[in-house]
């Protein structure tokens, strides 16, 4: 997905948001210079990579490589001491699936901003939540298949979800490689190689880092390494929204897991805001 107009309030509130969050000083002049930036504008970039290259620039300027480390490792903490009750509700594999749908809820972007409250309204009334987009029959039947599967991260405390689907996909394929792709560095609340040892990803999967800072999976800038990997998965599961934004136009076998945050996604699915998605890539 390209650049769309109605991206950029947010653009200009995640910088704002974070400066408030850091009480960043000489707050004019980071954002004279994040509107030269928006000023040059190259639509042709999807927005998860114009958003990172804010971030980027607004890390630089307030002297800070993480921001929101405090705000991670709460959420990665809360969820992990409170798991078992979560658990006991996840009878079969496809629950497991959808409680990693719902926990994409878990988010810090600009027009996100009821996040507490959106938690325990989604978790309190999952049996009655429907998958809006269900490809979760030919993703488990892809996975039973595979040799090796790419899992894309996205936040904090959603990746402590993460991890039992993770879990109960090595449990189906003990002897399926799997690896866990993480943000090469810091950006908003989305998860780095540090949250991912946090919450015990390393032991069912091999935690990869992209080697790049922007939201989502820009794989035009990501490592070598990570594309390697990345190209001889059999299946990728890509969650939120960021990573449909930058993955959407490829040619893969790509199962993307998220709730729809907004409206631009939206009309692009052709689903209600906060719909739960399981979408198979369709085949180009």
């Amino acid at each position: 997905m390209k650049m769309n107009e109605q991206c950029l309030p947010c653009l200009i509130s995640q910088a704002v948001r974070t400066a408030n969050l850091v009480k960043a000083e000489n707050r004019e002049e980071l954002y004279r210079e994040i509107f030269r930036r928006m000023g040059k504008l190259d639509f042709s970039k999807t927005n998860p990579q114009i958003a990172g290259e804010n971030y980027r620039l607004l890390k630089r300027h307030i002297g800070c490589d993480d921001p929101y480390r405090e705000i991670k490792t709460y959420y990665n903490r809360y969820f992990l001491e409170h798991m078992d009750l979560f658990e006991y509700r996840m009878r079969t594999t496809e629950d497991i699936v959808k409680y990693a749908i719902a926990a994409n809820i878990i988010d810090f972007n600009p027009i996100h901003e009821n996040v507490d409250e959106d938690i325990r309204t989604f978790f309190a009334d999952m049996e009655n939540i429907p998958l809006t987009i269900n490809d979760v029959e030919p993703l488990l039947e892809d996975i039973q298949k595979a040799n090796s599967i790419l899992y894309l991260g996205d936040n904090c405390g959603e990746i402590c979800f993460d991890k039992l689907l993770v879990r109960r996909i090595k449990k189906m394929r003990p002897k399926c490689r799997i690896y866990f792709g993480v943000r090469g560095e810091a950006v908003v609340n989305d998860n780095t190689k540090e949250d991912a040892c946090f919450v015990g990803m390393d032991r069912y999967a091999e935690i990869i880092s992209n080697g790049d800072d922007s939201l989502g999976t820009v794989l035009s800038r990501t490592s070598e390494e990570f594309r390697e990997i990345y190209e001889k998965a059999d299946v990728v599961i890509a969650k939120g929204q960021a990573n449909y934004e930058s993955l959407s136009e490829e040619n893969k076998n790509i199962y993307f897991l998220l709730v729809v945050k907004c409206q631009v996604m939206a009309q692009y699915l052709g689903v209600k805001e906060k719909s739960f998605v399981c979408r198979k890539q369709l085949s180009r």
